[in-house]
């Protein structure tokens, strides 16, 4: 029988990589996946998954050039929001 290799990325990266690449650990990654303040990911099987898109777009919200820009995204904490904050979203 003849196997042949599986794609290591087919579109999405996990949680590790996912991490890497936003600069954060693993473990905040999974507190804001918990808290709904993270990016949006997708769960295929028993894995969690991110699209680049996705992470790019998230990591976009948090962009500013000074500390005084006021901007309408924010990047929240993963930390369960306030009901102020909740609605902002």
């Amino acid at each position: 029988m003849r196997f042949t290799k599986r794609p290591h990325n087919q579109g999405g990266t996990e949680r590790p990589v996912t991490a890497r690449f936003l600069g954060i650990s693993i473990r905040t990654l999974e507190k804001h996946r918990t808290y709904g303040t993270g990016p949006t990911y997708r769960k295929i099987g028993g894995r969690i998954v991110y699209a680049l898109p996705d992470l790019q777009g998230w990591a976009e919200n948090g962009i500013r050039r000074s500390t005084t820009d006021e901007t309408p995204c924010r990047v929240f904490p993963a930390r369960p929001l306030t009901p102020a904050e909740k609605a902002t979203l």
